[in-house]
């Protein structure tokens, strides 16, 4: 039985990531600092749901990626075969107000992590990158031929930063890298202040929501299953050295998503106009063809539905 370390494996896209891979058989140890960007409870309402379905096969550490001894630590008592980087300083706007806090975690966390692998003889490595790369980019959809990426958040640089590291690693010491570039994952365990979620719980409880600029700009929204589909075929499919992308190929603009909100809660939005903000760009877009072809990524969840199985993950998640 494979061990697979996931960091960050305690969040919202890393918990998903850790009932799937325990689902196929994999043994996973979920390494989490559990930074209280936000609630804690909610990371830890995951990691007790996990452990009462896999008991046997769930480990959970307590570290923090900056910490070469809690890595050191981990690797040598858990056996590492394979590992998903999730761990990092989420969040445009925010990295604006931390860019230094950003850099620590993002990037020195990540040279960390990968220099374990090296000292280990740890040789795959799969790193959750973002669609923020991509920056103000007017071609789309985005590829991941584009090298002119001009990101335009210290976040979206510190992802960049990353991917290169990774290539870095690749070329010197044959570690086999897939870098995943994940456009706006939404879905059960959602974090409170991405939009979808936050929209939703002032919709709900009928106070403003903030819309920076008109409404026009758009998003690639995708459905968490469908992104694990894609986390997961990486295991299966890929060899050396590759960026993919994982979104749902498909734009919604912030005004669609709004009325789709208020149409799966039957309430309507109550909006505050806002000026656009720094670090947001306009547009993100997912060229998927490289992942269809290598991965046999096939997201099936449009957001349609998807607001629809959230919005029903939300009214249940009041009542627990």
């Amino acid at each position: 039985m494979k061990t697979i370390l996931v960091t960050g494996g305690a969040g919202f896209i890393g918990s998903h990531l850790c009932e799937r891979l325990l689902s196929h058989g994999y043994r996973v140890v979920c390494f989490d600092n559990f930074d209280p960007f936000y609630d804690l409870n909610l990371k830890i309402r995951n990691v007790e749901e996990i452990t009462k379905k896999f008991p046997e096969t769930f480990s959970l550490v307590t570290g923090d990626i900056r910490n070469r001894d809690h890595l050191k630590e981990t690797f040598q008592k858990e056996r590492i075969d394979l590992v998903f980087h999730l761990a990092a300083k989420a969040g445009v706007r925010p990295s604006l107000l931390e860019p230094q806090l950003y850099e620590e975690v993002n990037v020195r966390g990540t040279i960390f992590l990968l220099e374990t692998c090296r000292v280990f003889g740890v040789k795959k490595f799969i790193f959750a990158s973002s669609s923020s790369v991509y920056g103000e980019s007017n071609r789309v959809p985005f590829s991941e031929e584009d090298l002119d990426l001009r990101p335009i958040s210290p976040y979206g640089v510190t992802k960049r930063a990353g991917e290169l590291l990774c290539y870095c690693y690749h070329h010197l010491y044959q570690i086999e890298v897939a870098c995943l570039r994940i456009f706006t994952a939404y879905g059960p365990r959602q974090r409170p202040e991405m939009a979808i979620h936050k929209f939703t719980a002032l919709v709900d409880q009928g106070e403003e929501i903030p819309v920076y600029g008109d409404g026009s700009s758009k998003r690639d929204y995708t459905y968490i299953d469908d992104l694990i589909d894609g986390m997961i075929a990486v295991l299966d499919h890929h060899q050396g050295f590759e960026i993919y992308n994982l979104g749902e190929s498909r734009t919604t603009s912030l005004k669609e998503l709004i009325r789709l909100i208020e149409e799966a809660l039957g309430k309507k939005a109550k909006i505050q106009r806002l000026d656009p903000q720094k670090g947001d760009v306009s547009m993100t877009y997912a060229d998927i063809q490289k992942a269809k072809q290598r991965l046999g990524y096939q997201p099936k969840v449009p957001i349609e539905e998807g607001i629809e199985r959230f919005i029903r993950w939300y009214k249940g998640s009041r009542n627990t």
